[in-house]
C-alpha cells in the first residue's frame, strides 16, 4: 500500500536562468494570477440584483430523472404539479392552422418555463371542445398510446378544463392532467418573490382550486352523523358536514384572510402613488406581452439592473425607477407583469392592485416583440387586458422591440398599423434615443406658463422648476434669474410673488 507521506517528488529539472530583462517583463505581462485582483468588498461592480436573481433561479432548476415524487399518480395534489415529461394537447376551434401552431408553441414555452421537458404534442380541429373529455373519445385513445410510448407523466391541455373533463381524461390516460390555467399559476408560484406577489399568486391558486375540489373514491362525500359525531348523541345526529364542504370552507377562510392582507399591502402602494401625485411626478408604465423585452427595456432606459431571462413570466414583481428627461424633469418608469393570451381571470383579479399601476400611469409603453410570429395577436391580447383593468384610456406609445432579430417587412407592417410607435432593440441599443425622445414628448406638460424674476438667494425655486417643470430659457440679470417656462399649479402659487407675467393653457 502506498501512503501519502511515502510520495517522493520528481527530480527538479534544471532551468535556463539566462533570461533577458525584456523577456522577463513580457512573461510578467502575460501571466495571470489565480486569485481575484478585484476589490475585496465581496461584490462585483458589474453585477446587479437581476444577475443574483437569475443565478438563484438557475440553481433551482429541476433535473430530469431525479424526481422523488410518488409513482402513484393519484397521490399527487394540484399544488404539487409534476411537470417533468409532458405531452401537449390542443383543440383548434377557429382561426388558421398558423394560429393553432402558434398557440401550441406558446404552450410549449410555458411548459419549459415551468421546468418540464416537452416530449410530444397533438391538436385537432373541432367546432367546440368535447364536453366530456375535451378532445373526444377517439383522440383520448391515441393520447393514451402516446403517453405510454413516450413515458410521459403529465398531459397539459391548451385551455381551461372543467373538473369533469379533468377527471375523465385522467381516468382514461392514467397520468396527471393539467390545464393551461394551472400551468400559468404554477409558473407564477415559482417566480413570485415579494410578499405581495406571493399572496396574490396564492389567492389566484385558491380561487382556481375551490371550483375543482374532488377526491379519490368517495372520501369527499363522507359524512359524520350519529355516534360518529363526537359522541353528541341526541341532537347531534344527522347528515353532518361532508369532507368537500369542510375543504371549501377552509379555502374560503384562507381567501378572506389573503384579501385582507392584500388590502393592507395596497395602502402602501397607494401612499407611494399619492406622494408622486402630490409632487406632480409623471409616471410611465412599461406593459406588454410576456417575454416581449419589458425588463430589458427598463434596464436600457434607466439602468435598473432587474432580472432578464428568455422565458415567459420571468419577472412578476413590479419595479419602479426614477429617471429624468433631457431637460431635467423627473418622472418614474415602472416594469409590470406580462400578459398572455387567455390570461386566467383569477390572476387578473388577484393582481388587480399591481395592474392598477398601468391604469393610473400618465403614459403606457406598450412593448411588442417584433420577431414573434404573430405580433398583432400580442397587441390585441394585451389591449384586451387593458380594457378589463380600465387602462384603455391611458395614452399609449407602442414600442416594437427586438429589431435586431425581426423581419424588416414585419417591422414596416407594424409601423403602418401603429402610427404612434418606435422601433428599438433593447439588446443592441438601437432606437433607444428615439424612444426616450418619444416618451418625453408624450409626458403630460405642466399647465401654467410663467415668466418669473427669481432673486439669486432663491435658487431652490429655480431647481424645483428644473425638476418638476419645463424651462424654456434662463437669463441671469443684475436683479436675479429671469426664468420662462411651464410649471404645475402648486409651484405656480409659490412663484406668484416673483412673476413678471403668467398665463394658463
Amino acid at each position: 500500500m502506498t501512503h501519502a507521506h511515502e510520495h517522493r517528488p520528481d527530480p527538479v529539472t534544471p532551468v535556463d536562468t539566462d533570461i533577458s530583462l525584456d523577456d522577463a517583463l513580457l512573461e510578467t505581462e502575460e501571466w495571470e494570477s489565480g486569485y481575484d485582483d478585484e476589490p475585496t468588498d465581496g461584490t462585483d461592480p458589474e453585477e446587479t440584483t437581476g444577475d443574483y436573481d437569475l443565478a438563484e433561479r438557475h440553481a433551482l432548476r429541476r433535473v430530469a430523472g431525479l424526481s422523488t415524487e410518488l409513482e402513484d399518480i393519484s397521490e399527487v395534489e394540484y399544488r404539487q404539479l409534476r411537470l417533468e415529461r409532458v405531452v401537449l394537447v390542443g383543440v383548434w376551434t377557429d382561426g388558421s392552422v398558423a394560429d393553432a401552431e402558434n398557440s401550441m408553441a406558446e404552450l410549449a414555452l410555458l411548459a419549459e418555463t415551468a421546468g418540464s421537458q416537452v416530449l410530444d404534442a397533438l391538436y385537432q380541429r373541432r367546432q367546440s371542445p368535447d364536453p366530456a373529455t375535451y378532445i373526444g373519445r377517439g383522440k383520448v385513445d391515441g393520447l393514451r398510446e402516446i403517453v405510454q410510448a413516450t413515458g410521459a407523466d403529465t398531459v397539459i391541455c391548451d385551455g381551461e378544463l372543467a373538473p369533469s373533463q379533468l377527471r375523465n381524461l385522467e381516468d382514461r390516460v392514467k397520468v396527471k392532467v393539467v390545464d393551461r390555467t394551472a400551468l400559468i399559476l404554477d409558473i407564477f408560484a415559482q417566480h413570485a418573490k415579494s410578499r405581495e406577489g406571493q399572496a396574490q399568486v396564492e389567492l389566484a391558486q385558491l380561487s382556481y382550486m375551490k371550483q375543482r375540489l374532488r377526491g379519490w373514491g368517495g372520501n369527499l362525500s363522507r359524512q359524520a352523523g350519529g355516534r360518529v359525531a363526537g359522541g353528541a348523541g341526541i341532537g347531534g345526529r344527522g347528515p353532518g358536514e361532508t369532507k368537500i364542504e369542510t375543504d371549501r370552507r377552509r379555502i374560503n377562510t384562507k381567501i378572506a384572510k389573503l384579501r385582507r392582507e392584500l388590502a393592507h399591502m395596497r395602502t402602501t402602494r397607494d401612499t407611494k402613488r399619492s406622494e408622486r401625485r402630490r409632487h406632480q411626478v409623471p409616471s410611465v408604465a412599461i406593459a406588454g406581452y410576456t417575454n416581449a423585452g419589458k425588463s430589458s427595456l427598463l434596464n436600457r432606459l434607466t439602468d435598473a439592473g432587474v432580472l432578464v431571462e428568455d422565458a415567459l413570466f420571468a419577472t412578476l414583481d413590479p419595479t419602479t425607477r426614477r429617471t429624468t428627461t433631457s431637460d431635467g424633469r423627473v418622472y418614474t418608469m415602472s416594469d409590470t407583469v406580462g400578459f398572455v393570451r387567455h390570461l386566467p381571470h383569477q390572476l387578473v383579479e388577484a393582481f388587480r392592485s399591481t395592474l392598477e399601476e398601468v391604469a393610473d400611469s400618465d403614459l403606457v409603453l406598450h412593448v411588442v416583440d417584433g420577431s414573434h410570429p404573430d405580433p398583432e395577436g400580442q397587441l390585441a391580447a394585451v389591449r384586451e387586458v387593458f380594457a378589463e383593468i380600465g387602462a384603455d384610456k391611458v395614452p399609449e406609445l407602442v414600442v416594437i422591440n427586438k429589431a435586431d432579430a425581426a423581419d424588416p417587412m414585419v417591422l414596416s407592417r407594424l409601423r403602418a398599423r401603429e402610427p404612434h410607435s418606435v422601433v428599438v432593440s433593447a439588446k443592441t441599443g438601437e432606437g433607444i434615443a428615439e424612444a426616450l425622445a418619444a416618451v418625453e414628448a408624450d409626458l403630460p406638460h405642466p399647465g401654467v406658463a410663467i415668466e418669473a424674476l427669481l432673486p439669486y438667494e432663491r435658487g431652490d425655486l429655480l431647481n424645483r422648476i428644473h425638476v418638476s417643470g419645463e424651462v424654456e430659457s434662463v437669463e441671469h440679470t443684475g436683479d436675479g434669474s429671469l426664468v420662462r417656462g411651464r410649471v404645475h399649479e402648486g409651484l405656480a402659487g409659490e412663484l406668484e410673488p416673483y412673476l413678471v407675467t403668467s398665463g394658463r393653457s
